[in-house]
């Protein structure tokens, strides 16, 4: 039979997740890079030059981002791992 501690520990779980839903519906979750690029031109500020290239597609742009992603998660757990055998290495001798 479970014990009520991991089943106290899933809804509060749970209710992290629902409740910034639940308590900003209505829009808040909007795009972060929007809202700044607006604040930026109120300032009348004008960009030096523009993108070297453009995707042509949202679809492309969300797969270079995926990728970089999970480049980015590669490079970490080879680091992670490499730390780790060196301290088991450290503990055997």
């Amino acid at each position: 039979m479970v014990g009520k501690k991991p089943i106290i520990l899933l809804c509060l779980a749970a209710l992290i997740v629902i409740a910034p839903l639940v308590i900003f519906y209505g829009g808040y979750f909007g795009c972060v890079d929007c809202v700044a690029a607006k604040a930026i031109e109120k300032t009348g500020y004008e960009p030096w030059f523009g993108p070297i290239w453009e995707p042509p597609s949202g679809e492309i742009k969300s797969l270079l981002f995926a990728l970089q992603t999970a480049i980015g998660a590669i490079i970490i757990v080879y680091v992670f791992r490499y730390y780790n055998r060196q301290a088991k290495g450290k503990k055997d001798e």
